[in-house]
């Protein structure tokens, strides 16, 4: 696909650091697959990607679903990439069994998903921002009486000594009974109409390869999987990256705006509308 000075079109594509993000763009990154387009890769945490987002300086880019709520003028949700719990999701933590009400909490960032149902989860805590990968150490230090934690460590916490105290998918599930959307990806509104399908349509081929190939996609993960082994990393990845992911299906369309009145019952933040990309 040609830019309007008839070179490749050069696309600024960011994922974060994680093994699920990693083993969906493997083959788009690797040259698994054919791609009409020139990749230049952005790597960053995801709370991150959700305020450059805010600078729409991203061609696509990762970001929340909670995020999205904000960023509906600037990007659309591609129907291909997103990251879906069904059976699992975000958890908190703490060093003792323990009552969560009015605790200072460690959160992944002010958009993520994550913080977002907390606050429609619980009304009475205090957030204590920092970077995903800082929160289970401050939990264990004790600097913080409890972690909301994103990524792996919803698979590791028990390895540092750490005990669930909410669940956020089992809370998520006794509500609204459908899966929960955590993250999608997201293109921006000014590529144009067929620039944006033609990367759909290769970010669908990324995870249907990954998906078919999945111990090929995994070794490449690895380097972003922080110290897990390789069945753990497959393991995560796999959670994260699945039919859900290659297409959303009405479940998922439907947990997501679920989500957005939730939010706005609680006088969260105005329901944004649904803008999805489907090929």
């Amino acid at each position: 696909m040609l830019g309007m000075d008839g070179k490749s079109m050069k696309l600024r594509v960011a994922h974060t650091p994680d093994a699920d993000d990693a083993f969906m763009f493997y083959a788009m990154t690797s040259g698994r697959i054919d791609v009409p387009f020139e990749v230049v890769n952005v790597i960053e945490d995801i709370e991150t990607l959700n305020h450059r987002a805010f600078e729409g300086e991203l061609d696509v880019t990762a970001i929340s679903v909670h995020a999205y709520a904000y960023l509906y003028s600037k990007y659309r949700i591609l129907s291909a990439g997103a990251s879906v719990g069904d059976g699992y999701g975000p958890v908190v933590v703490a060093n003792e069994e323990t009552g969560i009400r009015n605790k200072k909490i460690a959160i992944p960032g002010e958009y993520t998903t994550a913080n977002l149902l907390l606050k429609l989860a619980l009304d009475e805590f205090e957030p204590v921002k920092m970077r995903f990968d800082e929160i289970i150490p401050a939990v264990k230090n004790g600097n913080v009486d409890a972690g909301l934690l994103i990524h792996e460590g919803q698979i590791t916490y028990e390895r540092y000594g750490l005990v669930k105290i909410l669940d956020l998918w089992e809370w998520w599930y006794k509500k609204t009974h459908l899966p929960l959307p955590l993250g999608v990806n997201a293109i921006s509104r000014s590529m144009p109409e067929d620039a944006q399908r033609a990367f759909l349509k290769a970010m669908r081929e990324s995870i249907e390869y990954a998906l078919k190939n999945a111990d090929e996609a995994a070794d490449y993960a690895m380097k972003y999987s922080r110290g897990l082994d390789k069945e753990t990393t497959k393991r995560f990845a796999t959670m994260y990256v699945n039919n859900y992911t290659y297409e959303m299906d009405e479940a998922v369309v439907k947990g997501i705006d679920k989500l957005y009145t939730m939010a706005e019952e609680k006088g969260l933040f105005e329901k944004p509308p649904l803008d999805i990309l489907f090929l």
